[in-house]
């Protein structure tokens, strides 16, 4: 195995560890409160400094992930994790409801740049092991590590749901937590003994100016990706759960459902490179495949509100499950290629900056996906939900056709 393929591998293991545990505690905060009989809007609140702290983390994480290195970076988001667990932990069920609020909101804000940050280092940690894997003979290989890293994280965060019902039922919030700050505890003493300590270190970007001016290619991807992931959370992050719950299933179900449905979501990330063929000539199959996969995308949320308003013989949540399965495949390829994409226009000098600049519009359209989702299922139900994905997913289709077929030098 090549010195760029073991790094490789170590990265995507630590993220493993460290998605397992975010994708629990979504859960365990969803369940946990909803239980307790928080509203729709009051849940999406919880997780807005999540994806907030997330923008930020993001965008100077990249900075700091070129200026001190990849491997100190994923480092920092793994601490930062543990005690944003350990902050949770310490909530007590005598609070005032408005104090148990603000203390679950800043200890999800903690989470989330943890979140952010790790994943920068470690998607900027494939760019730099195919650079290394090529200098060693080992070329071709990018869009394969992007899609399995990418696949390969979201079927452990559907695990991680799972795993976050099944620990809330049997061990409890407060043990949970313990648990999974112990579990990343042994996966941080991995990253410090196996990982090159200066991977990915060099020379920052030295302003303000120099650190926004990104290329033509990263900036629209970034304006993508902002309502790609806008479009998904608008109704996956409350809208879905709370539905399913109303129309009669149980909890148990729900986060079954939600863990299946990543997982499979994840399993079709990682076989996008079998759909998409790669081009000799810049980018010239990939960008039409991120417009074809768009312009489909932005169908599924119509049709699935064209049957749910219908007279027809069906079951709302049948109808749900089906949709999603549709939606989850084909916003998969999507956002596969986009994955793929912003490797590919990153410059090579400091891609961390560039990767960590995309990833912050990515948090950005996750944190108005999240807002909306409260809001528009409060007012509308999933349906307005759902129409707000449609618009949101035209948007994306519209950016990406200004999308140019030359990656960075």
């Amino acid at each position: 195995m090549t010195q760029g393929a073991r790094n490789y591998a170590i990265v995507t293991a630590a993220y493993w560890g460290f998605t397992l545990t975010d994708g629990a505690l979504r859960m365990l905060v969803l369940l946990h409160f909803f239980q307790l009989g928080y509203s729709p809007f009051v849940l999406s609140f919880l997780f807005l400094l999540y994806e907030a702290a997330g923008i930020a983390a993001n965008f100077i994480g990249g900075w700091l992930a070129t200026r001190f290195g990849i491997t100190r970076m994923l480092t920092v988001g793994l601490l930062t994790q543990i005690l944003g667990f350990l902050v949770l932990s310490a909530l007590s069920p005598d609070w005032a409801v408005a104090l148990s609020v603000a203390w679950v909101v800043a200890a999800q804000g903690i989470c989330g740049v943890a979140k952010d940050l790790t994943k920068t280092a470690s998607e900027s940690a494939i760019k730099v092991a195919e650079r290394e894997a090529r200098a060693e003979h080992d070329e071709g290989r990018l869009f394969k590590w992007v899609a399995w890293f990418t696949g390969s994280k979201n079927a452990m965060k559907g695990l991680g749901f799972f795993l976050g019902g099944l620990m809330l039922q049997y061990l409890g919030f407060r043990m949970s937590l313990w648990l999974m700050a112990a579990l990343l505890a042994v996966v941080l003493a991995g990253v410090l003994v196996a990982l090159p300590p200066m991977m990915g270190k060099n020379k920052a970007s030295a302003s303000a100016r120099e650190l926004f001016g990104k290329s033509r290619g990263v900036n629209l991807l970034a304006a993508a990706r902002i309502f790609l992931f806008g479009a998904r959370d608008i109704w996956f992050v409350v809208g879905v759960p709370v539905f399913l719950y109303a129309n009669g299933w149980t909890f148990t179900m729900v986060g079954a459902f939600m863990s299946v449905w990543t997982i499979f979501y994840g399993l079709v990330q990682a076989f996008a490179p079998t759909v998409i063929r790669r081009s000799t000539d810049g980018l010239s199959r990939e960008v039409p495949a991120a417009q074809l996969w768009s312009a489909v995308l932005t169908l599924v949320p119509a049709l699935i509100i064209a049957t749910l308003t219908a007279d027809l013989d069906v079951r709302p949540d049948a109808v749900l499950v089906m949709g999603l399965a549709v939606f989850g495949a084909v916003f998969a390829i999507n956002s596969s290629v986009h994955s793929y994409l912003i490797l590919a226009y990153a410059g090579s000098e400091k891609a961390a900056e560039d990767v960590g600049f995309y990833y912050a519009a990515n948090a950005a359209g996750r944190f108005a996906g999240t807002l909306f989702s409260g809001i528009l299922f409060q007012w509308g139900g999933l349906t307005a939900c759902l129409a707000g994905s449609a618009l949101m997913l035209a948007a994306c289709f519209a950016t990406t056709l200004l999308l140019p077929l030359r990656p960075a030098a």
